[in-house]
């Protein structure tokens, strides 16, 4: 009898305890005093517990930011929170979301036919390195839609001309409605949004495109870029406006070159940064860590 019960308290003490539902608030309002202690008091009052919390005041626009990630031990849902927060958000006139940070964030790719970027952002989400759900695949050409197969993943052709623009631009949009879409990635897509797309998916549309000093645009831009014996080159990752390249920017990548550098092995080298910017702007994004600042972002990262 007493073995028995030394072995019953033994698995007693050993069970491991439940993880804590994790969840992450992001914020953005005019600053003024009081505003993380009113955040932190909420969070203790409703039994959570701070397990990250960053924060940054502009002192430019005015405007305060914030993500805090925190657990809640007793049992609660996204939607009981969000209606509870709702009269410290109206107080101070803020710009909030609460999420689970567990959910992966479903994201639509889209391609033409430049395929680096899309295979290394299916790549990483399959070995779970991006915290992403993929909904599906666009492409306006069908290059890829045996590599996208090889992933299970369904892939969209969907052709565009400019007769066919705006009911191109229209099935994305019930794609996106349809599958839950929180975020467009445009993976090397080289169509022009229309103006009104881009204003539907404020926010929510990240690009990729090369950065050089000085700008090469056009046709083979690290050619032209070899030509005049470039130092440095790179990439930048924005989110999508009516202004060409010209949204607020999110990540970049730059990599120094010298002059025995071909034009082959600038594409090459090209490739990997714009890979590893645009991962980590939509690493960042699906982590909530981006809050946009005007023209500009605020990147918790």
């Amino acid at each position: 009898m007493g073995y028995g019960t030394l072995s019953c308290m033994n698995a007693q003490s050993t069970r491991a305890a439940a993880p804590a539902d994790q969840y992450v608030l992001t914020l953005s309002c005019p600053d003024k005093q009081g505003i993380v202690h009113a955040v932190s008091s909420y969070l203790f009052m409703t039994g959570c517990n701070i397990e990250d919390s960053q924060q940054f005041g502009d002192h430019d626009t005015g405007l305060f930011f914030m993500r805090v990630h925190f657990s809640a031990e007793a049992p609660v849902t996204v939607d009981k929170l969000r209606a509870s927060f709702a009269a410290i958000g109206d107080s101070f006139h803020m710009e909030w979301q609460i999420n689970r940070a567990d959910e992966k964030m479903r994201i639509v790719l889209m391609v033409s036919k430049f395929g680096h970027c899309l295979n290394d952002l299916l790549f990483r989400a399959r070995i779970g390195a991006l915290p992403v759900e993929i909904a599906a695949v666009v492409s306006n050409h069908t290059d890829f839609a045996e590599l996208v197969g090889s992933y299970n993943l369904p892939f969209h052709h969907i052709p565009v001309t400019k007769d066919t623009k705006a009911q191109a631009e229209a099935q994305l949009l019930e794609l996106v409605r349809a599958e839950n879409v929180e975020l467009v990635v445009l993976a090397r897509y080289m169509q022009v949004l229309s103006d009104d797309l881009c204003k539907q998916l404020s926010g929510r549309i990240i690009n990729i495109h090369h950065s050089f000093l000085p700008s090469f645009k056009g046709a083979k831009p690290y050619h032209q870029a070899h030509a005049r014996g470039v130092k440095l080159i790179g990439a930048t990752a924005h989110y999508v406006t009516a202004d060409l390249d010209e949204g607020p920017i999110i990540e970049q990548e730059v990599e120094r070159v010298g002059h025995d550098v071909t034009p082959d092995q600038l594409v090459a080298i090209g490739r990997d940064v714009e890979c590893q910017a645009l991962a980590r702007a939509v690493k960042w994004h699906a982590e909530r860590r981006i809050l946009l600042n005007g023209r500009r972002t605020v990147v918790f990262a």
